[in-house]
């Protein structure tokens, strides 16, 4: 049995706790199928593995923060994804996370000036064919990938969505880990923040989602690495 170590870079907000859980038991429940057990490092707060070997894989998770912001943590988590490289211990980054392993290898995030991405997106991924759908909230992007990855999947309005280093590491700008219920109210609770034309296209989610698939390629990746 592998365990996973699931490092947390945000809080689900106070409102959806009680009913939706944290990032990381979204995360294990997308991975239930799987025989993993998990530790969990809130890395927001502070709380960090001691080493890359604490766990057989990682998975870094969203967050609202963005990867450029001067904050020790962050530093600290960079330099952590860059000994877990090193090593080879598999990881799977999410959103932030997925912005978070580009910028520790090299690569570039920033802002995007085509602005928010709020709600259900099609992925075309070149390395399997396949198109799927998934759940995006972000404004920041991949600009510029590490040198190291290759480019497996995009989105009409994010080039660099699903990045994949090899054998140990598999990122991802989408959320498989949201439900669409969770969306939708994660959309109300974050309604000040995003431009009214965006909450009023976000709002519901009317398409199915490809979470399941993602999840199992997710769960896949990390049970037969090492």
């Amino acid at each position: 049995m592998k365990t996973i170590g699931i490092l947390t870079t945000g809080h689900t907000p106070d409102e959806l706790l009680a009913d939706y859980g944290t990032f990381a038991d979204m995360f294990a429940t997308l991975l239930g199928d799987f025989a993993f057990t998990f530790k969990r490092f809130t890395v927001v707060e502070g709380e960090f593995p001691a080493s890359p070997d604490d766990a057989d894989g990682w998975i870094v998770t969203g967050s609202k923060h963005g990867v450029y912001e001067d904050l020790a943590w962050i530093r600290r988590l960079e330099d952590f994804i860059r000994q877990t490289h090193a090593a080879q211990v598999p990881m799977v980054g999410i959103c932030f996370g997925h912005q978070v392993m580009a910028k520790a290898l090299g690569g570039t995030v920033e802002k995007f000036k085509g602005g928010w991405s709020v709600g259900t997106r099609t992925y075309s991924r070149s390395d399997t064919g396949a198109e799927l759908t998934a759940l995006a909230f972000h404004q920041d992007q991949v600009i510029v990938p590490p040198p190291i990855a290759e480019v497996v999947g995009e989105s009409e309005n994010c080039r660099y969505a699903v990045l994949r280093y090899g054998d140990w590491g598999l990122s991802y700008q989408p959320h498989p880990e949201f439900t669409p219920v969770f969306f939708e109210n994660l959309t109300e609770a974050k309604r000040t923040v995003l431009p009214e034309p965006i909450y009023l296209a976000a709002r519901k989610v009317t398409m199915p989602v490809s979470n399941e698939e993602i999840g199992r390629e997710i769960g896949e990746f990390l049970a037969r690495q090492r």
